[in-house]
């Protein structure tokens, strides 16, 4: 039997054990609420979730930023509680909660002891329907949500410089605004907008809950029927996604903005896994890839370009599998001390080109599925993480037996696959670069430290 086998098979028992003590529980509500319940035995602590399927890639022009802002109101009060009464429940019975919003999804999450799950899915079903959008705390939040744009964004240059590199990729796709909002349009936002935003998207069959922990799947589904099944439907009527016009030829821009050093963006456009395609192995292939380039000290940027020609002070690369709509694998880093720009996209498409016409050694591919595999079971010792990829995968319209099935899927995956995927798609006609033109600073300005694109926002 091959060495990667036996390793392999190693790695996926160590994982068998968690697996098997994680059964999958799911019951959709009369109201369209669909509830996924997860048993994890290990501690008696529980995850709840509460994911909508509304983010920024939702909004038009004009409410770009909504989505987030009616995420900041959702803590401030419904009618049967004031403001900031939630979180004082969750934390007065030992808990801890939180929200953030994605451009496909908007999700709520608290952790508690499992004897207290009924006070989470209380509280959540009672500000899915019954929010209390008052003017006075409106009008101090949004002070809130354009500063927070302001910090991250406005004021970061290398935050600056991915939010223009995204303006720049996309025409028309709504992963081109950023989930934060334009300025214009949050200083235009009312309270009007987002009580119109509200009542059409946060509704139970818009909807999915997600407990995983130390609980019985049958007591979950009775709590969710209790306190969610009377809330009312809402007739959903998701945007029309229009296609992304097909690139034609490499785009490049400048942002010249204060700040230390440069720093430098490129995205080739790429498939992500869909709906209809899931046989398809281009995401899965894509995804190692990611990992060949950038999956840690042994990785190719980080031994070429970092320790070896020390072009790169930091590279990153990023690609997401499970995605709404198609999306990007993205490379940003900065050049050392000594070195340009110019320096590091050259070496940037000289390990490109590598992996178009050298497939990736056995050895090497050995290493990068051992690696991943790893990672998965590691994260598989978090509930929380167990929650969160339930959430996404049904969200963005997959399924939730997507994370059972990654491992095996990675694992099918050839280097004459990886190899394909890097000649078909990481190619000129796919990419956008943008490169942050250090500006002068000034003596109010404190650059704030930034690493890669996020795709959501707390």
């Amino acid at each position: 039997m091959p060495k990667i086998f036996i390793i392999a098979t190693i790695l996926l028992s160590l994982l068998s054990p968690i697996l098997a003590d994680s059964k999958v529980h799911e019951q959709i509500l009369a109201n369209g609420l669909k509830v996924i319940v997860k048993e994890d035995h290990r501690a008696p602590i529980v995850i709840s979730q509460v994911w909508y399927k509304v983010g920024s890639s939702y909004e038009h022009d004009g409410v770009t930023g909504i989505s987030h802002a009616l995420e900041h109101m959702m803590f401030k009060g419904t009618q049967k509680y004031g403001p900031g009464k939630f979180s004082e429940i969750i934390a007065a019975n030992g808990g801890s909660e939180n929200a953030f919003t994605g451009r496909d999804y908007t999700a709520y999450f608290q952790k508690l002891a499992k004897d207290r799950l009924e006070i989470a899915l209380e509280l959540e079903a009672d500000r899915m329907r019954n929010l209390a959008l008052l003017p006075a705390e409106y009008a101090k939040e949004i002070k809130v949500v354009t500063e927070e744009r302001r910090l991250r964004t406005d004021d970061n240059p290398t935050a600056l410089t991915v939010e223009h590199f995204y303006a720049a990729a996309y025409m028309i796709a709504p992963y081109r605004n950023p989930i934060i909002g334009w300025m214009s349009d949050l200083k235009t936002m009312s309270v009007d907008k987002l009580q119109t935003w509200y009542q059409k998207w946060y509704a139970p069959n818009n909807a999915t809950l997600v407990v995983v922990g130390d609980v019985e799947p049958t007591q979950v589904f009775a709590l969710a029927n209790k306190y969610f099944g009377h809330l009312q439907a809402e007739k959903i009527s998701h945007p029309i996604i229009r296609t992304e016009p097909k690139q034609l030829g490499l785009k490049r821009i400048a942002v010249k903005a204060p700040a230390k050093e440069s720093y430098l963006v490129m995205g080739y456009k790429t498939p992500t896994l869909e709906p209809t395609k899931l046989e398809d192995w281009e995401p899965y292939a894509l995804d190692m890839l990611s990992y060949i380039l950038d999956g840690g000290s042994s990785a190719r940027f980080s031994k070429q370009l970092i320790r070896g020609s020390q072009i790169a002070s930091n590279i990153d690369a990023d690609y997401s599998i499970f995605n709404r709509l198609p999306e990007m694998l993205t490379i940003d880093g900065t050049p050392a001390k000594g070195h340009t720009v110019a320096e590091l996209e050259q070496a940037i498409r000289k390990q490109i080109t590598r992996l178009q016409k050298e497939p990736v050694s056995p050895k090497e591919l050995q290493r990068v599925r051992q690696q991943i595999i790893a990672k998965k079971i590691f994260l598989k010792d978090s509930i929380f993480y167990q929650a969160m990829e339930i959430g996404i995968l049904e969200t963005v319209g997959l399924k939730w037996q997507l994370s059972d099935e990654y491992v095996s899927r990675i694992s099918a995956v050839t280097a004459e696959q990886v190899q394909l995927v890097a000649q078909k798609y990481l190619v000129d006609d796919n990419l956008t670069i943008a490169v942050l033109e250090p500006q002068p600073l000034d003596s109010a300005t404190h650059p704030v430290a930034y690493k890669g694109a996020s795709n959501i926002v707390r």
